[in-house]
C-alpha cells in the first residue's frame, strides 16, 4: 500500500466512523407529550407533574378559547417546568379553511386566532395547522388556493406574536409528497410558515425519512407516532413496534441537523404507560 493509498483509505474509514457515530448518538430533540394523552381526570398541574416526571421536557396543548382554562395550563406549566411548545388548533377538521362556505372558513379562522393568542399567552412558538381537506366537493386546485389566501391573511397576527404556523400533513387527500409540501411552504415566502412533520403520517403512501431530507430546514417540529398495517388496516402500536424504520428517521434527522422538538401523538394512558412510551422515544432518539 503506497503513501496516497493510505490517506484516502484512512479518510474513507475516518468518514465511516464519523458517520455511525452520528447515527448512534442521542438526537439534540425535546421530548414532548400531547396533552390529550394524559389522564382527564387529573388537574391540568397533577397531569403536567405527570408528564414531567414520565421524562418529557415540552407539552402540546389544545386551543382553549375558556380563558380560565388557558390561564390554568399556564400556572401548570410554570409551576411543573414543563413548557408549552405548540398549540394544536382545533377547528380544521370539523371548519377546514379550505371550505366554500364563508362562513366555515370564518369559524376556521377565528379558530387559528385563539390558538395565536394561546401560543403567544403561553410563551409556546408554533400553532399547528391542518391547512385543508379534500373532498367531493373540494379539488385539489381549489383545497390549495383557497387555504393559502386564508393563511397569508392570518401571517400579520402571526408575525405580531412572534408565533410561527406549522403546517402539518395528514390523512387529507392533500400535500401527498414531500416535493409539493416543500413548494406549499415555500410559495409563502414567509419565516413565519414552516412545516410541522408527522414521521408516521407518510408511511401509508411513502418514506419519513424521504420527506425529511426533503423539508430539511423547513421543518419546525415533529410529530411522533407509530402503526402497522394489516390486511389494509391501519393498527396503532406502541413506537418501535410499526412500520417506522426509526433508525433511517434518526439518520435523516441527523443528516438535516434538526434540532427542537418532537411530540409523541398516541392513545392516552395513565402514569407506567407513559414512562413506557417515555423510554421508547428516548431509544428513538438514541438511534436504537
Amino acid at each position: 500500500m503506497n503513501r496516497r493509498t493510505f490517506l484516502f483509505v484512512s479518510a474513507a474509514a475516518a468518514a465511516v466512523t464519523a458517520r455511525l457515530d452520528a447515527a448512534g448518538a442521542r438526537l439534540p430533540i425535546r421530548k414532548a407529550v400531547e396533552f390529550d394523552m394524559l389522564p382527564k381526570e387529573l388537574s391540568f398541574n397533577d397531569r403536567f407533574r405527570m408528564a414531567r416526571e414520565a421524562g418529557f421536557e415540552e407539552i402540546e396543548c389544545p386551543t382553549m378559547a375558556d380563558p380560565g382554562a388557558a390561564e390554568e395550563a399556564k400556572k401548570a406549566a410554570e409551576t411543573t417546568g414543563l413548557r408549552i411548545h405548540s398549540v394544536m388548533n382545533q377547528s380544521h377538521w370539523q371548519y377546514p379553511l379550505s371550505s366554500s362556505d364563508p362562513e366555515v372558513v370564518a369559524k376556521c379562522v377565528e379558530g387559528m386566532k385563539t390558538s395565536l393568542r394561546n401560543a403567544h399567552f403561553w410563551g409556546a412558538d408554533t400553532v399547528l395547522l391542518v391547512p385543508a381537506v379534500v373532498n367531493a366537493t373540494t379539488t385539489y386546485r381549489d383545497a390549495w388556493l383557497r387555504s393559502q389566501e386564508q393563511i397569508r391573511r392570518l401571517l400579520p397576527m402571526a408575525e405580531e406574536l412572534k408565533v410561527i404556523i406549522g403546517i402539518e400533513e395528514v390523512w387529507n387527500k392533500f400535500l401527498l409528497s414531500p416535493l409539493e409540501f416543500a413548494r406549499y411552504i415555500d410559495e409563502f415566502r414567509s419565516p413565519w410558515i414552516r412545516a410541522y412533520f408527522d414521521v408516521g403520517n407518510v408511511v401509508m403512501f411513502g418514506y419519513p425519512q424521504d420527506w425529511i431530507r426533503t423539508l430539511g430546514a423547513r421543518i419546525v417540529k415533529l410529530h411522533i407516532k407509530d402503526f402497522r398495517f394489516e390486511n389494509d388496516v391501519v393498527k396503532w402500536v406502541p413506537l418501535r413496534e410499526g412500520s417506522v424504520d426509526w433508525p433511517a428517521v434518526h439518520q435523516a434527522l441527523t443528516d438535516i441537523g434538526y434540532r427542537g422538538s418532537a411530540t409523541t401523538e398516541l392513545p392516552g394512558g395513565d402514569e407506567a404507560y407513559l414512562r413506557e412510551v417515555s423510554r421508547r422515544f428516548d431509544m428513538i432518539l438514541s438511534g436504537a
